[in-house]
């Protein structure tokens, strides 16, 4: 009989699934998306060049990425600066991995950086390049929550 389905998985030093890692890979993305596509959304607006957007828009990536999880933790009972901790134990490298592959995507695309919000160039560069991240992303998160970094630490408070 395969008792794998009524244990509990391992988020401590252990193998961690792929389930588990994809989870937190989306919960990743999620905040990143947001976090982005409203920078880009500020900087065209503002009349920005490409570098000060792609500077907001990764900071807010990071800001969106981490509150998720700070406000998860929060629920939990941690307090303010434990909960803070935990966000940045927790989400720093898959956010930055996210975010290295998906802006670097966009910068390799042939006229990604010029091109505006309304066309469809700009959307197919930035999901594309969200969709690479993900791919990317997800076996690092993997490997961390197996070791039990990332958001293995997330899964302790829960």
């Amino acid at each position: 009989m395969d008792h794998t389905a009524h244990e509990p998985e391992k988020h401590m030093h252990g193998a961690a699934s792929w389930g588990t890692a994809v989870k937190a890979t989306l919960h990743c993305l999620t905040g990143c998306a947001i976090g982005e596509i409203l920078g880009m959304v500020i900087g065209t607006a503002l009349g920005w060049g490409n570098v000060p957007t792609m500077v907001v828009a990764i900071g807010l990536a990071f800001l969106f990425g981490y509150s998720f999880t700070l406000f998860a933790v929060l629920r939990a009972g941690l307090s303010l600066k434990a909960a803070i901790r935990v966000a940045l134990a927790a989400d720093t490298v898959s956010i930055a991995v996210m975010e290295l592959v998906d802006n670097a995507i966009i910068a390799l695309t042939p006229g990604a950086m010029d091109a505006h919000l309304s066309e469809g160039l700009f959307w197919a560069a930035l999901l594309g390049g969200f969709g690479v991240a993900f791919l990317i992303t997800t076996p690092v998160n993997r490997w961390m929550i197996g070791r039990g970094r990332g958001h293995a630490v997330v899964h302790a408070h829960h």
